[in-house]
């Protein structure tokens, strides 16, 4: 098909899992947020995600199919870019270079290994470490095993230095991929990027808040 070969095609499957992957990310989030409302928030959330088999394992299809989409033509565009000596992502001579701009197919590869890596940890459990147990009400105790986690500094400074790098891939990504739908002009160029980055700052604060309130006591078991 012409939309895989052309670059603009590309750009625009790249706008399109990256927009599909922002809605993952806020739904994401607002699950995680349970956790503040202590075990019974979490866990409760945790078993009604997970009566829903078939749901569960579509979405993670869906979510995993749009991430390798994007990474390969993330990849690919980038590479055609340098080649044709005007670097940048998708529309970068429409916007301003910046750090996060001149670096996005870093910082999409290094969230593409914290995904492997969390998926490892808290989906899979398969890193060492994680403690799995069940609650009173013989739920899995998904409040333990997070708290036990980011109870280790370590642990909770890999997930708030890969919500950091998580700010800096959509403070650029999101303004990109609103020029690359054609959704942004001249004069909203400023408006939006303002927004991205304002966007990207609220999720990764939301993100860090947790480690941040099990680090300091606030959570606990």
């Amino acid at each position: 098909m012409r939309i895989f070969e052309s670059s603009v095609g590309r750009k625009i499957l790249m706008s399109i899992t990256g927009q599909l992957m922002i809605i993952f990310v806020i739904v994401h989030l607002i699950g995680n947020s349970s956790i503040l409302f202590g075990r019974g928030g979490i866990n409760a959330y945790a078993e009604h995600l997970h009566a829903l088999p078939p749901l569960v394992w579509i979405a993670r299809i869906v979510m995993l199919s749009a991430i390798g989409v994007h990474i390969l033509y993330g990849v690919i565009v980038t590479l055609q870019n340098r080649a044709a000596n005007p670097t940048g992502y998708a529309v970068k001579r429409q916007l301003k270079a910046s750090f996060a701009s001149e670096n996005m197919i870093w910082t999409g590869l290094l969230l593409a290994a914290f995904i492997v890596y969390h998926l490892l940890h808290f989906t899979a459990r398969l890193l060492p470490g994680v403690v799995q147990s069940v609650d009173q009400l013989n739920r899995f105790d998904v409040y333990r095993m997070v708290v036990t986690a980011f109870s280790n500094g370590l642990v909770a400074l890999v997930y708030a230095l890969a919500m950091v790098v998580l700010f800096l891939h959509l403070s650029h990504g999101i303004p990109s991929f609103l020029q690359t739908m054609g959704w942004n002009n001249d004069k909203t160029i400023p408006t939006f990027g303002t927004a991205g980055k304002v966007i990207s700052a609220v999720l990764m604060v939301g993100y860090v808040l947790i480690p941040v309130v099990i680090l300091t006591g606030l959570l606990t078991l």
